[in-house]
């Protein structure tokens, strides 16, 4: 055998070039130029530090919300509700027609929901006595044939 195969532990720049480009690149292949572009948006306190945030990216005509944070003192004040609506117009001005992210029982699924994502599926036990869910939204109104 001529390849090996090693524990690298946390990927460097490299392994991402290497990896991600491949995959990158073998995608946009397949499947035409994403167009891929990070999403962030922050909330700030009254002396400037960042508190949280929604961390995310937009591909096709998706957009994926990778992390949303508020601190627990701040939640149910309408802070989620500002970044993800933020989020989603400026995902949205990117061309973006859906929205995807997953999150955990304990975390968010019900904050989703109120604000039109829907479950399109679950892994049990995903911590033991948790579950994860898959979820989704459409961020414009489908294009009809006509």
């Amino acid at each position: 055998m001529d390849y090996t195969v090693e524990d690298y532990g946390r990927p460097d720049d490299t392994v991402w070039e290497v990896v991600g480009g491949g995959i990158g690149a073998y995608n946009d292949e397949k499947a035409g130029e994403s167009h891929g572009k990070s999403l962030c948006f922050v909330l700030r306190g009254p002396d400037g530090a960042i508190v949280g945030g929604l961390v995310g990216e937009t591909h096709w005509d998706w957009f994926y919300i990778s992390l949303l944070i508020i601190p627990e003192a701040l939640r149910g004040q309408g802070y989620g509700h500002a970044l993800l609506t933020a989020a989603e117009d400026e995902a949205r001005q990117r061309g973006a027609r859906y929205a995807y992210l997953d999150t955990f029982s304990f975390q968010a699924p019900e904050f989703y929901k109120r604000h039109g994502y829907e479950v399109f599926g679950e892994l049990h036990d995903f911590p033991v006595g948790q579950t994860r869910y898959y979820m989704r939204k459409q961020l414009a109104a489908s294009e009809t044939a006509g």
